[in-house]
């Protein structure tokens, strides 16, 4: 990959530091994502079963959601730049061990350590990439961060689970450690050297955030909200070929075809946070991902209602990042503004939070034979995500009314 920026106009007028940022993270994207294509052919290599296998993307989601928060904690006094280059350096240092394993436990050692920088790495990245540009662009950045994560998808997977699959899974973590070079690389020239150090305090003044209820609220809506998609996602290649009635082949094309949504989504996502507002871009979104998953459950017989809702599923599911990102940013500032990268952390761990909410959604829906109405589940979590979100806009409405009253007063 090159940038991101030949793919879309907003890219093209963004500082080249959060071009840099979209780089670093379509490597990031590439390595989370690849498992899923080639888990078969490292099963056959190490000699382990398929479902051992699958702890390389369980406890990948695991360590992301555990280590994020303590890890951004940790270099939350350190000047931005330096620990972005750092987190590349592990990131890419994980990814050469895993390239280099000859055993399952020293291949979950890698993937543990690239899942830990993942986590922080977005979290200060996001912070990053908002400051950068003005307030009113801070939701664009951040999509085109987020951008080089959906590319990976629409690229990257696919490219290197075929790669992997003919020529050896070790083939895929090794093209990431060369693009973690040229991240890191990117990052070095082209962000700025002057980027403030983290607003870190005191460790317990980091930890506070943990009990701000307006921190934990917005964490609510990102894990039902980005989550809401996963009760069926997690199953939709079942679901396309043994409900639908695709082929096995055709349901690989469309995953490539809700890959490039995801991307389309993302850019979406971030202009109408810029536009709209973090708050009135996701109620929006929310209620369409609702109405969307709903096509999806009422189009599951039909292969051609099908396709078209699995893009417009993809646009809507992804496109909440920018306005779920910009969101927890917005509220950190507003309530805990010395812990806003430890907040930010907290809000990738509830992205994957999400994840395994959703899936463990789906698979009660499976185990239940309801394996075609696990999209209702989604849209059932995505009305309830609302909910979090209305109380929180009440909180802030009577924060800044109490405000003006005491402006008014004085």
């Amino acid at each position: 990959m090159t940038t991101a920026s030949p793919v879309s106009p907003q890219a093209s007028k963004m500082p080249p530091g959060v071009l840099a940022l979209a780089v670093g993270a379509f490597a990031i994207g590439v390595t989370e994502f690849i498992v899923v294509g080639i888990l078969p052919t490292i099963a056959k290599d190490l000699q382990i079963s398929i479902e051992s296998a699958g702890s390389l993307v369980s406890l990948y989601a695991l360590a992301l959601a555990i280590g994020t928060p303590l890890l951004v904690l940790l270099m939350s006094r350190l000047p931005r730049k330096a620990a972005l280059l750092g987190l590349m350096s592990v990131f890419l240092a994980g990814n050469l061990l895993a390239a280099f394993s000859h055993t399952f436990e020293l291949l979950l050692v890698g993937r543990v350590i690239t899942a830990v920088a993942h986590g922080t790495f977005f979290a200060i990245g996001a912070t990053v990439a908002a400051s950068l540009v003005s307030k009113e662009q801070a939701g664009r950045a951040i999509s085109v961060m987020f951008a080089g994560l959906t590319l990976a998808m629409v690229i990257g997977v696919p490219f290197g689970s075929f790669l992997g699959n003919l020529m050896g899974w070790r083939l895929p973590f090794f093209a990431v450690v060369v693009l973690a070079a040229l991240g890191l690389g990117a990052m070095a020239r082209w962000l700025p050297a002057g980027l403030q150090q983290g607003k870190g305090g005191k460790a317990m003044t980091q930890l506070a955030a943990l009990g701000s209820g307006p921190i934990i609220t917005m964490m609510a809506v990102t894990t039902f909200g980005f989550g809401s998609s996963f009760a069926a996602f997690t199953f939709i290649t079942p679901i396309l070929t043994d409900v639908t009635g695709f082929s096995a082949t055709m349901a690989s094309a469309l995953l490539i075809v809700f890959g490039i949504a995801t991307f389309a989504g993302n850019m979406a996502g971030g202009y109408l946070t810029s536009h709209l507002g973090w708050q009135k871009a996701l109620r929006l979104m929310l209620l369409l991902l609702a109405v969307t998953q709903a096509g999806v459950a009422l189009s599951i017989s039909s292969p051609w209602m099908m396709t078209v809702m699995l893009f417009v599923w993809g646009v809507f599911a992804f496109g909440l990042s920018p306005a779920l990102q910009a969101g927890m940013l917005a509220t950190a500032e507003r309530y805990t503004p010395q812990a806003v990268d430890f907040a930010s952390g907290l809000n990738i761990s509830a992205f994957n939070l999400g994840i395994s909410f959703g899936s463990m959604l789906g698979a009660l829906m499976v185990s239940r034979h309801m394996m075609a109405a696990s999209p209702w589940a989604g849209v059932a979590a995505a009305l309830l995500a609302l909910l979090p979100l209305a109380w929180l806009a009440r909180k802030n409405g009577q924060q800044s009314g109490a405000v003006a009253q005491r402006l008014h007063e004085g």
